[in-house]
């Protein structure tokens, strides 16, 4: 298993354009994806079956979508301001993808 938090200068809108981007099939090997409220921008939690499938989605479908958003409002991607770091998960359970907006 292969997971991650990332912490990204971000908001729920350019979030939102972005996932509406990716599009509504689930990435293979994702196990969850929660997106959270920070002072400072949004924090993912990730959940994968491993690294090899993260790093897949993440340059086939989250990258070009990401920086075609980014551009849109004017913004250079620049990765550095994105910190990931690794995290030990014990278990993930999932359900249905549910919205709170």
């Amino acid at each position: 298993m292969y997971s991650f938090i990332q912490d990204v200068p971000s908001n729920a809108e350019i979030y939102g354009k972005v996932r509406a981007g990716v599009g509504p099939e689930t990435p293979r090997g994702m196990l969850a994806h929660i997106v959270i409220e920070t002072e400072t921008g949004l924090r993912y939690v990730d959940v994968w079956e491993d690294e090899s499938a993260w790093t897949a989605f993440r340059d086939s479908r989250l990258l070009p979508v990401v920086r075609e958003v980014l551009a849109s409002y004017g913004i250079e991607d620049d990765p550095a301001q994105a910190v990931r770091e690794p995290i030990s998960v014990i278990d993930a359970w999932t359900a249905e993808p549910v919205s709170a907006r």
